[in-house]
Formats: C-alpha cells, sequence, structure tokens
C-alpha cells in the first residue's frame, strides 16, 4: 500500500530506500552470542575510520555507517550516506532451530542521478556488494564460533 508520500509501509520503514540483497547464514549458536558477536564486528570494522575511499567518497559519517536503530538479540541498522548513494544496512537475528541463529543482512540504497548509477554499476553490479556483504556475516559467524569454543 502506498501512502500520501509515495512510500509503502515497507520502503519507509527502511528509510525510503530500495531493497538491494540479502545475505544470511546460520550460526550454532545462541541469539545473544551472535549479537555480542554482531556488535564486536561493527565496533571493531564498520564504524572505525573512513580512510582515503572514504575521504573520496565524501562518507557520512566519516566511517561510512552510524547505528540508527538497535534492537538487543533481534535487529542492528546501520546508515549512512556519500556522494553517490544513500544506503542501509540491517542485521537481523532469528531462531532457526534449537540453539542455531540465523543471522541476515539486508541492504537497502539509493543511487541518484547518473553519478549515482554509475556507482551502482561499479559496486552492485559488479558483484563486489555482495562479496563484502558475505564477507561481514561470515565474519559475524567466525567471532560467534570462536566465543562457543
Amino acid at each position: 500500500m502506498h501512502t500520501t508520500d509515495g512510500f509503502s509501509g515497507a520502503e519507509r520503514e527502511n528509510g525510503g530506500l530500495p531493497f538491494v540483497d540479502e545475505h544470511a547464514t546460520e550460526i550454532a549458536a545462541p541469539r545473544g552470542v551472535v549479537w555480542s558477536a554482531l556488535e564486536r564486528y561493527v565496533a571493531t570494522s564498520l564504524r572505525v575510520g573512513g580512510g582515503p575511499l572514504a575521504t573520496i567518497l565524501g562518507t557520512e559519517p566519516p566511517a561510512g555507517f552510524e547505528i540508527s536503530d538497535s534492537r538487543p538479540t533481534d535487529r542492528l541498522t546501520l546508515i549512512g550516506r556519500h556522494r553517490f548513494s544513500r544506503y542501509m544496512l540491517a542485521f537481523d537475528l532469528a531462531d532457526a532451530s534449537d540453539g542455531i541463529t540465523r543471522l541476515s543482512a539486508q541492504t537497502y540504497a539509493a543511487f541518484p542521478g547518473v553519478h549515482g548509477r554509475i556507482y551502482r554499476t561499479l559496486v552492485i553490479g559488479t558483484g563486489a556488494h555482495a562479496v563484502a556483504t558475505r564477507h561481514i556475516v561470515r565474519s559475524v559467524r567466525r567471532i560467534a564460533m570462536n566465543t562457543t569454543r
């Protein structure tokens, strides 16, 4: 259902950003352990320094992401923007079966203008974004598994 602002309920929940993709894994650890691993990964890998690429792109915040929503053991949402895109990365945790947690990462992004379309082709079209997102999900799984040993 679209409303007067032109966004469906799902689009409004996602900042009006279109869905790009989803990557998921199952982790043999309880949600609390996976949540802690996710928080650790985000704090040490996604929200630190901007680096030269961030400077070139003009990321806001400088690290590229900031937390916009955090519901412990349930959902962690990161947002950011730069010259060519506005984006959101949402992590959802759910019970898959006894002692197993499903971690999914959904990406939403807008790529306005000609430069945005070119950037989308370079990042999404080449598969680079999918590789990076799968790396994040696998890294969180590795951290969680090392915690349970």
